[in-house]
């Protein structure tokens, strides 16, 4: 490998270790990965000697400029389709309209609630995406438990079923939506391919955990504040926002454009609506919520560091490293990189399996982002088992680390989970249901 290829995997570790270290350090991971993104960028459009080899450095330029433009194009599609998203769930939870949901959970039986969390968890994370599904879950968790260690338990549960939720649907995760989006997945086969293996992986720590519980929990005094919303004002806004997150694969196989201008319709949608109602209906000297307002709350550090560390990834696949190590993976496991695929090979499920594992420790976002550059559609076709069990694998094996997915590290943030305590209670789990959805994906693929 080149001096200039070494700096380039050298910055790479640095600045993920950086996002890694992001508590100690006492710096935002978004920082860290926009310097990341920035930085390669920069050092690529610097090294004209290494690679602008055989052409003038105006041509070089040039072709700097278009594969930037090509690749921020790329990211803002995944971008603009998060904002939209967060947009849509962030006003269905201001109008209240997830209660519509909790305020029927009324048992206090351990094994019942995590069931019915967990159960509840997986269907709602393929419908909201695993991030904010495990949000909203997490701040029923304060209303129903009033312990913090029985609340990090149940916690700990609620990230595993957002993320085996989020891998069977195409809007259930970021790495599913990314593959969705580049056509590596289509709708239907992504959930017949990959809803089985990803309830197994729910279920199983699920009942292994559920068989230690024993007794009731305890609730905590919850004062209500804040803007009363009525009733009909939830429901109209929670199932109008439903049926917007819904609509989006609808639209793509209508009309073929990509889901971000899906997702935004709905936005539009819910932002009249809310707009009209806000203006007809007072709350005294309070208004309802709009869109606009709900723009101050979402999330944004998150859409930014999505946007950071996909460009990243977008560097390295430039510069050729992510060709590489598709090469090395292909020998070590006899799979040809560039050579038509016709059938799944037991290579290709150990390096998915490999994918899910590593995701776990530095995020699944940049290793799908990079399978995508390793791995082109001539390589593996659309729809193939590679892609359907690289959505499962970078999913679930998050899972296996606090830090290892978004909806890990947002519960992490909520209820100030130690990385150590989940690594003791929370990890193993994850591991056997990781590999047993993991077994049930492959067995079925190879007779079927």
């Amino acid at each position: 490998m080149s001096p200039i290829l070494i700096a380039f995997v050298a910055i790479f570790v640095v600045g993920y270790a950086c996002i890694a270290l992001e508590h100690p350090l006492k710096i935002n991971k978004t920082a860290s990965a926009l310097l990341l993104g920035v930085v390669l960028w920069t050092v690529y459009s610097l090294s004209y000697g290494a690679f602008g080899d055989g052409m003038g450095i105006e041509a070089f330029r040039e072709g700097f400029k278009e594969g930037l433009i090509e690749h921020l194009g790329d990211t803002a599609e995944i971008v603009f389709f998060l904002l939209g998203a967060m947009t849509i769930v962030t006003l269905v939870d201001e109008y209240q309209g997830f209660s519509i949901i909790t305020d029927r959970i009324t048992t206090n039986n351990k094994k019942k609630l995590l069931w019915i969390l967990s159960i509840l968890t997986f269907f709602f994370s393929a419908v909201l995406d695993n991030m904010t599904t495990a949000i909203v879950m997490c701040a029923l968790l304060r209303k129903l438990i009033g312990d913090q260690k029985e609340r990090w338990l149940f916690a700990g549960m609620v990230i595993l079923a957002a993320n085996a939720g989020g891998a069977w649907s195409p809007i259930g995760d970021v790495t599913t939506i990314m593959l969705w989006i580049g056509g590596q997945v289509t709708t239907v086969n992504i959930m017949v391919a990959t809803f089985l293996p990803s309830l197994i992986c729910m279920i199983v720590p699920v009942l292994i955990l559920s068989c230690t519980l024993k007794g009731d929990i305890e609730r905590p005094q919850v004062a209500e504040d804040g803007l009363v919303i009525e009733p009909r004002f939830k429901k109209r806004i929670f199932f109008l926002g439903i049926a917007c997150l819904v609509f989006v694969p609808i639209f793509k196989t209508i009309t073929h454009l990509p889901p971000y201008l899906g997702m935004l319709f709905g936005v539009a949608v819910l932002w009249v609506t809310t707009e009209i109602m806000s203006r007809r209906h007072s709350m005294g000297e309070k208004k309802l919520p709009t869109a606009a307002s709900t723009l101050e709350h979402i999330d944004t550090p998150s859409i930014l560091f999505f946007l950071g560390i996909l460009m990243a990834v977008a560097c390295l696949q430039t510069c050729g490293i992510l060709g590489m190590l598709a090469q090395g993976l292909g020998n070590a496991f006899n799979v040809e990189v560039g050579a038509p695929v016709a059938e799944a090979t037991v290579g290709i499920y150990f390096i998915d399996l490999i994918i899910g594992v590593l995701s776990s420790i530095i995020d699944n976002v940049p290793l799908v982002a990079a399978s995508m550059g390793m791995y082109d559609m001539t390589t593996f076709a659309p729809d193939h088992p590679f892609w359907s069990f690289l959505a499962y694998c970078a999913g679930t094996g998050g899972s296996l680390l606090i830090i290892g997915s978004a909806a890990g590290v947002a519960v992490m943030g909520m209820e100030k989970i130690d990385f150590i305590w989940y690594l003791k209670k929370i990890s193993w789990l994850a591991f056997v249901g990781y590999i047993a959805g993991a077994a049930v994906f492959m067995v079925g693929s190879l007779l079927f």
